[in-house]
């Protein structure tokens, strides 16, 4: 008997050596991340998209950063951050002590003052400048930094924990203009050891990260995919080990979380698509009607069943589910299709049919190609309208928009932080970052209004309000909000932590099993 035990017991110890045998020896071996994200810029002043701050969560740091599905952002390259005031108007923050900079260089409270002062002195177009228009100034003394608003926003620590938090090395990045070249000098969880525009970005672990995670990761490659169709086949071809933003809908509706030859991670996500209108003078969906009469002609339902093979879910509003102040705005004024009631508007508007305009789309960006076909098809019906359809690369779609040269675009809007308030200012406040050109005094009241709510579910009814008025005067129109997928292969681990509500891209999640 005791000869049976101890040979079991090196049965066990054999199998569970075995097993452990592959994690040890992919201990240094790079995983391989595919996405069609790409980056519009190595500058955290210069870019305010996914992609870029994809990167940006895993090569800089911010003083705050969001935990696994948190609601409340905790300390990273911060020891402490707290309104010191009832008012909400001055946030002070304590750096951690030993942080240093690529160079050597500790990091000290003016980096912090000079990275946030850079970026809306730069105001890039297509920068974060506008998330941060409640920033009046900006002081530093030793360790400690003070953010000083003006006007009460409860949702200043949220937006210090985004990409346009980014803490950049005072001593490396001019102050008047965006650094070129394809390095970075930051102090997140990894290094940036070599990268190609559009290709391809090497990423190390840093040995001196010290922030809110205990450790890093693996090495990791991430691959810049052209479009989902060639990220698809990478994935197939096991070119790469991790799929993720975006895979083809065809892809998508087939996975199965019981396939044993990889694994399937699906996600709740506050990712919403919309179809943004140009508001401006010079449009021809200037006028609120015309733009009312677009609104009815949109079949969100068939968009997601064909186009996306009911990956996707229709939206009616401007806030997504799952977050405070969702409705169904959209839907109550405009509740199905009709050419009639479009007809009707497009007369009270007193303008010749077909109202003639342009819409833009990115290349490569999910199946914007496909969406944009279908919506034409949908918004010519009657003969109502005439669209003329053109796709961009991703950075010259960012700066088309921004200057205004088109009449219409869709886009897709990952959320900053997981509040209404990313859908607020940002999308439809004066200034907001999708440069439609709209303003409503009444809606951005509401958005500096809902500011003022530390308690977070008081700000229900001003969004509510809010999307009423956004139906009404139609500068936007929902379209679909996004599950997240990520596929790999079946000997990594962490997939299901890479991509969740708080905009965080956990690469350090990725492990070998």
């Amino acid at each position: 008997m005791r000869i049976l035990v101890t040979l079991l017991v090196l049965a066990v110890v054999g199998i569970g050596g075995w097993q452990l045998l592959p994690a040890q020896e992919n201990k240094n071996k790079t995983i391989t991340v595919g996405t069609t994200d790409a980056v519009t810029s190595l500058d955290p002043a210069g870019a305010y998209d996914a992609g870029s701050w994809a990167l940006y969560n895993n090569v800089f740091q911010s003083l705050l950063t969001f935990g696994p599905d948190g609601v409340k952002p905790v300390p990273d390259a911060a020891e402490s951050c707290d309104f010191t005031d009832s008012g909400l108007q001055t946030y002070r923050c304590v750096l951690r002590n030993g942080i240093t900079f690529p160079s050597g260089r500790a990091m000290t409270a003016e980096d912090v003052k000079y990275s946030f002062d850079r970026i809306k002195r730069i105001n890039d177009p297509v920068g974060p400048a506008s998330l941060l228009s409640t920033l009046d100034s900006v002081t530093a003394s030793g360790r400690t930094v003070e953010f000083h608003l003006s006007s009460a926003d409860a949702t200043f620590p949220f937006k210090v924990a985004t990409g346009a938090g980014s803490i950049v090395d005072k001593d490396k990045y001019p102050a008047n203009r965006l650094r070129t070249g394809d390095s970075v000098d930051g102090t997140g969880p990894y290094t940036l050891t070599s990268y190609t525009k559009n290709k391809q970005a090497t990423l190390e672990p840093n040995d001196t990260y010290k922030g809110d995670l205990s450790g890093t990761g693996r090495p990791i490659r991430l691959d810049y995919y052209a479009d989902s169709a060639k990220l698809s086949s990478a994935y197939k071809a096991k070119k790469i080990d991790v799929a993720t933003r975006t895979l083809p809908p065809a892809m998508v509706s087939k996975l199965s979380p019981s396939d044993p030859d990889q694994r399937v991670a699906e996600s709740d996500s506050s990712e919403t698509r919309n179809l943004y209108l140009n508001t401006r003078a010079k449009s021809p969906l200037h006028d609120v009607l015309v733009r009312r009469a677009l609104a009815w002609l949109v079949d969100r339902e068939e968009l997601a069943a064909t186009v996306y093979d009911g990956t996707v879910e229709p939206l009616y509003s401007l806030i997504p589910t799952g977050l405070t102040g969702h409705t169904t705005s959209f839907f109550d004024t405009y509740p199905k299709q009709s050419v009639a009631k479009a007809k009707t508007l497009l007369a009270e508007a007193g303008v010749s049919t077909p109202v003639k305009f342009t819409f833009g789309y990115g290349i490569g960006h999910g199946s914007g190609a496909e969406e944009a076909a279908a919506l034409k098809q949908q918004l010519e019906a009657g003969g109502l309208f005439k669209v003329d359809v053109k796709g961009y690369e991703w950075t010259d779609f960012q700066k088309s928009w921004a200057a205004g040269k088109m009449d219409a675009w869709a886009v897709g809007w990952v959320a900053d932080y997981p509040d209404p308030d990313t859908f607020g200012a940002s999308l439809v406040g004066s200034n907001s970052v999708m440069s439609t050109g709209y303003s409503n005094k009444a809606v951005d009241h509401l958005i500096q209004d809902s500011q003022r709510y530390a308690d977070r579910s008081r700000v229900d009814q001003d969004f509510r309000t809010i999307q009423t008025d956004v139906a009404e005067d139609v500068p936007l129109i929902p379209l679909w909000q996004r599950t997240d997928y990520v596929v790999s292969s079946e000997d990594v681990g962490g997939s299901q932590y890479l991509n969740d509500s708080t905009g965080v891209f956990r690469l350090w999640s990725l492990n070998w099993i």
